[in-house]
């Protein structure tokens, strides 16, 4: 069967010249009057880009307006986000429900069209956009998700995975350090499909970047493994299209980068080419003088028929849907089982026995009680998870054999260094043995690149990216984590030796501040865990949260399990681990000790000593923060009762814990020292002793 598939330009012939000019135009008119009417923004990308959107959206990107969701169109990021009026103007134009009500309204609350691209706010916006340098690591994630998802689920003459990543990027994307750890990636696993276009326009906001941006761009795309095409004319319409069809036929795994020449603020007589361009409005009197170069007549917000007419992709996009459509139909008759799996996993959703598997890891885990390092924990559950979940596609920033991230269902992703092709691994054995695409990736020393890597992948569907490092390394992908919470994406960072217990490394790489710093972050959810129960819980949690990022922090020392009576109440993220009588003293608890992760124990053994001093104590062990805040009124004063006075202990600042209204905080505010960790934590006085005596103080006793 044919596995063609149709773009623009194979349903109608590409607009004139004189018709393209109104279609560039069009996007210059839209973006400088609504930058005006805001009195905010930045007009001149969009009026730069204006040709390139032509060549691409008109000419190429195979997408359908009616369904922005169908899963095999094309993907479209605006790495200089802040171009955004670029994209909205090309959302309108080609069909989107985006009204010009909505462009009038940009930047302005609720709606549609805020200051930088958001996903989910705007229908047809891949991603959020904004920092510059994450649009194009996202890019490479969509790529890498779409070439596995083939590498996956294709067959022969049943191509239902085969779509391209387009990204429009510029200067300020280059800049930035994270743009060099995504492009060489991108190199090294040979996403063919993936097709960048660099608006070379020489400006940034202080000015002609000349002075401080000397890269030769070729020959460093070039030398990451790239297909690099140009400098073009990147207000040549056709010399723009030229190029980008060259692109589509790159062969041998070279992601491609078309380098298109441009004007800042073209049209505009007194701000083109400058950095006035660049972050404010043109002004009324530049906007005029603009519309009569550019022999735009219409007023603010009108569009002419013609513009219209060469912008609507509705037709196309819906065939281009269809073909799709009765390819996967094709599909699904030949292979049900693996059409349903497909269907299922860009669905987002679970396997419909997820809820049972992780009864059973929770409850393993809860029955075998060992003591391991929580980091050794979160490998036991990925073990089992990434054996019956195919959507896991793990990885770890060169720390595999730290962060235990492997497991025996994922071998490491590898690409035919001559064809590009995925590679796959035999597992299993016997009649169980069958080849499977790599899903542990080794993403080098590249911690922020890896998280906006990871952003992506679950930005495009069918996978459920999780990646690993220290602790202390989460401040490399601090912002990239916080643009996953904003997004919403279940992505799921392995954060382990997360304190001063992993002792010898010392302060450079012990977390001291870093388990508060993540919990501030508003819709993260951070865990802390305790033992292998605790572990495999946070797992359960940030597998079924399909809308917000999850951190597990993990230690490198071993951790004796707790004893519990039950694991449901973890889901919570705090519950009453052990009442005064389950260490034989029958009285109602007079003070609560809260505890997180490693410090549970002490909590533990402080409440033991303390019941031999006839003082009774609630131990709570408080695995997520994050979750228990946003528990009922009830269950909080369930797990901490009013009028019971609250200490809580854990190897991290103290400032985060007043808010629980603790009476004493056992924490740490300097840094770590080098030294074993029993050693340390006797130094910093994380001791059965002290917090015996923090809490006899705090009740007087």
């Amino acid at each position: 069967m044919t596995t063609a598939h149709t773009s623009p330009s194979d349903n109608a012939a590409p607009a004139s010249a004189p018709q393209a000019a109104v279609m560039a135009n069009a996007i210059r008119a839209l973006a400088m009057d609504a930058v005006q009417q805001a009195n905010s923004g930045h007009p001149g990308a969009p009026m730069g880009m204006a040709e390139m959107a032509v060549a691409l959206w008109g000419r190429h990107l195979r997408h359908n307006p009616k369904n922005p969701h169908w899963a095999n169109r094309d993907r479209f990021v605006l790495s200089n986000g802040h171009g955004s009026m670029l994209i909205y103007a090309l959302l309108h134009l080609t069909g989107y429900d985006l009204p010009m009500d909505e462009l009038r309204n940009f930047r302005q609350i609720h709606s549609k069209t805020p200051g930088h691209p958001e996903v989910g706010i705007t229908p047809g916006v891949e991603t959020t956009t904004g920092p510059l340098g994450q649009g194009v690591t996202n890019a490479v994630g969509l790529a890498l998700a779409e070439k596995l998802l083939a590498a996956e689920f294709n067959k022969p003459g049943h191509a239902i995975v085969d779509h391209h990543t387009y990204v429009f990027l510029g200067d300020g994307c280059l800049m930035e350090g994270i743009s060099h750890e995504a492009c060489a990636l991108a190199g090294a696993w040979k996403l063919d499909k993936l097709i960048a276009l660099y608006d070379d326009n020489g400006i940034s906001i202080d000015g002609k970047v000349a002075p401080w941006f000397v890269d030769n761009t070729a020959l460093r795309f070039t030398a990451y493994g790239w297909n690099v095409i140009g400098p073009v004319d990147g207000h040549d319409t056709d010399a723009v299209d030229k190029a980008i069809a060259q692109a589509k036929q790159s062969k041998g795994g070279k992601p491609n980068l078309i380098i298109c020449k441009t004007s800042i603020g073209k049209g505009s007589p007194n701000r083109a080419n400058t950095a006035k361009a660049h972050g404010e409005p043109l002004g009324g009197e530049e906007i005029k003088l603009t519309r009569e170069s550019i022999g735009w007549s219409h007023e603010p917000f009108v569009i002419p028929k013609e513009a219209y007419a060469g912008w609507n992709a509705d037709l196309c996009g819906r065939e281009a849907e269809a073909q799709w459509s009765e390819r996967f139909a094709a599909y699904a008759k030949a292979y049900p089982v693996e059409a349903a799996e497909f269907a299922r996993r860009m669905a987002g959703d679970l396997p419909g026995d997820f809820a049972g598997i992780a009864e059973a890891i929770v409850g393993d885990v809860h029955d075998k009680a060992e003591t391991v390092a929580s980091r050794k924990a979160s490998q036991i559950a990925l073990e089992r998870f990434t054996a019956q979940l195919p959507e896991l596609l793990g990885g770890s920033a060169d720390l595999t054999g730290s962060n235990l991230t492997q497991t025996k269902a994922t071998p490491a992703l590898r690409m035919d260094t001559q064809t590009g092709a995925v590679v796959k691994t035999l597992v299993g054995e016997g009649d169980a043995a069958r080849e499977v695409i790599g899903r542990h990736i080794n993403y080098g020393v590249r911690e922020f690149g890896m998280a906006a890597i990871m952003n992506g992948v679950a930005l495009h569907g069918g996978y459920i990216p999780y990646g690993g490092t220290f602790l202390t390394f989460s401040d490399y992908s601090r912002n990239a984590i916080r643009m996953a919470a904003l997004m919403k994406q279940r992505v799921i960072h392995v954060f382990t030796h997360d304190s001063i217990g992993l002792g010898e490394d010392g302060p450079t790489h012990q977390s001291v501040e870093h388990a508060a710093s993540l919990r501030m972050i508003p819709g993260l959810d951070v865990w802390r865990p305790c033992d292998t129960t605790e572990t495999a819980v946070a797992w359960t949690m940030a597998l079924i949260n399909r809308n917000r990022p999850s951190a597990l922090l993990l230690s490198r020392q071993n951790l004796p399990y707790a004893p519990k009576n039950q694991a449901d109440l973890i889901t919570r993220g705090a519950y009453v681990l052990a009442e005064p009588e389950e260490v034989g003293l029958k009285k109602k608890a007079q003070a609560v000790i809260i505890a997180t992760g490693s410090e549970v124990q002490l909590a533990l053994h402080a409440q033991t000593e303390l019941a031999r001093l006839k003082i009774a104590v609630r131990v709570v062990s408080m695995p997520s923060t994050t979750v228990f805040d946003r528990q009922d009124a009830a269950y909080k004063a369930e797990v901490l009762p009013a009028g019971l006075p609250r200490v809580a202990i854990e190897a991290g600042v103290t400032d985060f814990w007043w808010k629980y209204g603790c009476a004493a905080v056992l924490g740490i505010d300097t840094y770590g020292e080098s030294a074993p960790a029993g050693e340390l934590f006797k130094h910093f006085h994380f001791t059965t002793e002290n917090l015996v005596a923090t809490v006899r103080k705090v009740l007087g006793r």
